[in-house]
């Protein structure tokens, strides 16, 4: 996973759409921005974080520009999950951070469609959309716990498509007046839902497969959520889900990554593999996400779960060390 000497292919010209704030600073055409996941802790083996200074985090990475905060939606701490995520419910906490932070962009990765009326998640998203003034990333995902299932009288196997209808609906309500048929309800056009995203739309990221045909996942988001991976296989899989999209006269779309990293004080350390990510030094982080950036991917978003450093002493490093070399379009102006 962490072999970067695999040459870049050549650059395509290319330009992503315009869609809302959040999306045009954080996902540029040939460039690389990076972000970090909510909570800021470090609680390693432990399920539940610490949140204690959770605001004041996040207010420190909207201050030293980092482009982007990334939520989870884990309704349950599950005991073969080991993870309870932010523990406040996505939404909630998204009206929170509006409030409390000014630039960064604010991302879910991911709702968990299936186990939410479509309606609820649109009528949230559009209200957080608008409350943080259009720094809303909605990355959507079908789930994988399938504990949570029964729990919300839903079923696990068919979530694919229940997903796939879900997106369905979550689209047709930006339009004013929507209608739409299926099996979570039907809109005749009589009534309307407020308020409407900023831009009028909010952007869709879809995680993984989200038990879907590739293709359809590459033509129907409006970017492409992904995990860490060995870097020639990273940028094998980029290209395809970008010729999967180009095959179905999609537009083009920019393609994330989440990576656990826990930066050691030793700026040359060499990276050993911890849990989806590794443990290094600031060079060879730095030289990763290069590498990230040639093969196409347009945005990190770190975890610093497993860090063993102090939490605020290396956000600021990284802000001092990484970021200047994957600036956002804010911090270039």
């Amino acid at each position: 996973m962490v072999d970067t000497q695999v040459m870049p292919d050549a650059a395509t010209p290319m330009t992503f759409p315009s869609l809302n704030q959040a999306f045009n600073t954080v996902f540029r055409p040939g460039e690389l921005t990076v972000g970090l996941v909510v909570p800021l802790d470090a609680h390693h083996g432990r399920p539940v974080p610490d949140m204690t200074r959770h605001i004041e985090r996040a207010q420190m990475a909207d201050e030293l520009g980092f482009a982007a905060l990334w939520l989870r939606d884990v309704p349950f701490n599950a005991p073969t999950f080991g993870d309870a995520g932010q523990m406040f419910d996505p939404f909630v906490y998204l009206g929170m951070l509006s409030g409390v932070t000014r630039n960064i962009a604010l991302g879910v990765a991911s709702i968990i469609l299936p186990l939410r009326h479509p309606a609820h998640v649109a009528k949230a998203a559009a209200s957080a959309d608008q409350l943080s003034g259009g720094r809303l990333l909605l990355g959507v995902a079908s789930g994988d716990r399938p504990e949570e299932y029964p729990a919300l009288g839903m079923s696990f196997p068919d979530r694919g498509a229940r997903f796939q209808e879900s997106l369905a609906y979550i689209r047709a309500m930006s339009a004013e007046y929507p209608t739409f048929t299926g099996d979570h309800g039907i809109l005749n056009g009589s009534m309307d839902m407020l308020p409407k995203p900023v831009s009028g739309r909010v952007p869709i990221l879809i995680t993984g497969g989200s038990q879907q045909n590739p293709d359809w996942v590459a033509s129907h988001g409006d970017g492409w959520m992904t995990y860490p991976r060995d870097i020639a296989l990273q940028a094998q899989v980029v290209k395809d889900y970008r010729s999967r999209g180009a095959n179905a006269g999609a537009d083009k779309k920019p393609v994330m990554q989440s990576l656990y990293v826990d930066l050691v004080a030793e700026d040359d350390a060499e990276p050993t593999p911890i849990h989806l990510g590794f443990r290094s030094g600031v060079a060879f982080l730095k030289t990763y996400l290069g590498s990230l950036r040639g093969h196409g991917i347009n945005h990190v978003a770190l975890n610093l779960r497993f860090n063993h450093a102090d939490i605020e002493d290396t956000v600021n490093r990284l802000a001092d060390e990484v970021l200047p070399e994957f600036p956002t379009e804010k911090s270039m102006q």
